[in-house]
């Protein structure tokens, strides 16, 4: 996608956070927003900010996701640009319940399958199409203390990956948007350890909107807000040992903290 002016795109989870950051930015360069979220008066309120149009509902689920493709389609004629960014942290450990695991799977990972069976038809009829997926840079490397979240978003960036690789000569374009700490309510909710790892170098949501809006026209795969990560992603790579070693080491300096040590 060469420019976001006119174009109809959809983001989910545009409540609060990063996708109500996108959905006004991708309102201020002159795309036709189509705001989805599961907190209906959170949908509109984004919505009335950036003159888009709300359709809320449950973006995770078969029925949901239906409902709001037929609709956005409805509204913009076509969607040139589908955000998939609807995401939940529930569960801190391996001890996390089998709803928290649940919820995590279907929300982080099947709410982006669901989105594609829908929209790739049409996109490979037309010859374009391009799906973004918040990622997070849990599903790049991982995020202590809540492993429901850092398991499906490695199982998020997976499916974009091999989207990203099954399609990309057909016309589509698949990017994952892989951001580290974002000063969002999600951030508090992914437990205790976060602001201790995360907080030092955690950006606002319409800093992450702007790396968003500088890497659709070239369409790039990943999208990092914080550089920083391409290097972790390459040293967890070529080094596994050494990288788990100084996240172990960093495991045991959360939990000092933690402890008041």
């Amino acid at each position: 996608m060469e420019t976001l002016s006119g174009a109809g795109v959809v983001v989910t989870g545009a409540g609060s956070g990063i996708g109500a950051a996108m959905a006004r930015r991708f309102a201020a360069e002159g795309a036709r927003v189509v705001v989805n979220d599961i907190n209906a008066a959170a949908a509109a309120e984004v919505a009335a900010s950036c003159g888009a149009t709300a359709l809320p509902g449950d973006a995770a689920f078969a029925e949901g996701v239906a409902a709001l493709v037929a609709g956005a389609r409805d509204l913009l004629g076509e969607i040139d640009l589908f955000c998939a960014n609807a995401g939940v942290a529930r569960g801190s450990d391996e001890q996390a319940g089998e709803a928290d695991w649940e919820a995590s799977w279907q929300v982080n990972v099947m709410a982006h399958v669901r989105a594609a069976r829908l929209l790739l038809p049409g996109w490979l009829e037309r010859g374009r199409g391009h799906l973004l997926c918040t990622v997070s840079a849990a599903g790049l490397l991982t995020m202590l203390g809540a492993a429901p979240y850092s398991v499906t978003k490695h199982a998020a960036l997976s499916f974009a990956e091999w989207l990203r690789a099954t399609y990309r000569h057909r016309g589509i374009t698949v990017q994952a948007l892989c951001p580290q700490g974002v000063r969002t309510p999600m951030m508090t909710g992914i437990g205790p350890s976060a602001e201790f790892i995360l907080g030092p170098s955690a950006i606002t949501p319409e800093e992450v909107a702007d790396a968003v809006v500088a890497a659709i026209p070239d369409g790039r795969f990943l999208i990092l807000p914080h550089p920083e990560v391409a290097g972790m992603y390459a040293r967890r790579a070529t080094e596994p040992d050494r990288w788990l070693g100084g996240m172990n080491k960093l495991q045991r300096a959360a939990e000092a903290h933690a402890a008041g040590e």
